[in-house]
């Protein structure tokens, strides 16, 4: 099937019939704010200019996306989640990766949710795996106040309670405290850092120990470290 309206009949735009079937704005401009941010997306173009395309105006995609994001972006998570559990069926055991995202607007702030001098977040944790791609387990929605063990303990509590046993976790070092590697340590992981945030550029790959004032030595945790 075909998404009419949207620039090219081919695969992109088969996957942009799949998300406007995903991304159910309410109210009667819904489909068009839906039309427009799918398309800007997948296009790579401002919202301003699609949605002259869509007879709807940039200020009203954006008073729908600051009243409904939230409800609709998890809604369509949810929907990923199935899916990756339907391509599942049938494992059992499972590496598994933390990881967050910010995506920020410059609309009005909404309670709860992070912001900075930029405009105002939506900040998502998710735990992914990998069988030919990457398929979403799990999603928290990071708010003001919530603590980085809370947000991997709340993820990896998912997963568990899906059936899956955790054979590998791998993890940002964002998430890097004495307080996450304790409740990892239940696991085998490592902690991945990207060479460029560190400027390490040789192959690199070690056991360490934790250096935490806030803690007493014998609460320090070893860890593995990963730099790719």
């Amino acid at each position: 099937m075909i998404i009419h309206h949207l620039p090219h009949q081919n695969n992109v735009q088969q996957i942009g019939y799949k998300l406007l079937s995903m991304l159910n704005f309410k109210g009667k401009r819904g489909e068009e704010v839906a039309r427009t941010l799918i398309s800007a997306c997948l296009w790579n173009d401002s919202v301003e200019s699609k949605s002259r395309a869509y007879g709807v105006s940039p200020q009203t995609v954006r008073n729908y996306v600051e009243e409904q994001g939230v409800e609709v972006v998890e809604k369509l998570l949810e929907q990923v989640r199935k899916m990756s559990l339907e391509t599942l069926k049938g494992v059992k055991e499972i590496d598994l990766s933390i990881d967050w995202t910010t995506k920020t607007w410059y609309g009005r702030p909404v309670g709860g949710l992070g912001s900075s001098e930029e405009g105002s977040s939506w900040n998502y944790a998710t735990a992914t795996t990998k069988d030919g791609k990457v398929l979403l387990l799990a999603f928290v929605t990071l708010v003001k106040g919530m603590t980085k063990d809370e947000v991997v303990k709340a993820l990896v509590e998912q997963v568990v309670a899906m059936g899956f046993k955790v054979r590998l976790m791998t993890l940002d070092a964002g998430f890097y405290t004495v307080d996450v590697l304790n409740f990892v340590s239940q696991f085998k992981y490592v902690i991945a850092v990207p060479v460029g945030d560190v400027k390490v550029y040789e192959e690199f790959d070690g056991e360490y120990e934790t250096n935490s004032k806030r803690h007493r030595r014998d609460e320090q945790v070893k860890f593995r470290l990963l730099v790719y």
